[in-house]
């Protein structure tokens, strides 16, 4: 798979298609280091006996509780 579409296309709030070659390359570079520090995180909990279902929750909890600093209030 090409680079640019490994993880998304990504898009603006409006639906139109961030094509800037750059800001995909840093995206898709953000969410590979991403990709390894949870899956890390994640084979670290079930080495400690921690429970797999309980570590995906709490990684999916973390993105949950993500916010935009960046929204209009």
């Amino acid at each position: 798979m090409s680079d640019e579409k490994r993880y998304a296309v990504w898009c603006r709030p409006d639906q139109s298609v961030v094509s800037c070659t750059e800001k995909v390359k840093v995206m898709n570079e953000n969410l590979d280091e991403i990709v390894q520090a949870m899956q890390d995180a994640f084979e670290d909990g079930l080495l400690m006996e921690v429970a797999e279902d309980q570590m995906k929750a709490v990684l999916h909890r973390l993105v949950d509780n993500l916010h935009n600093p960046y929204q209009k209030r």
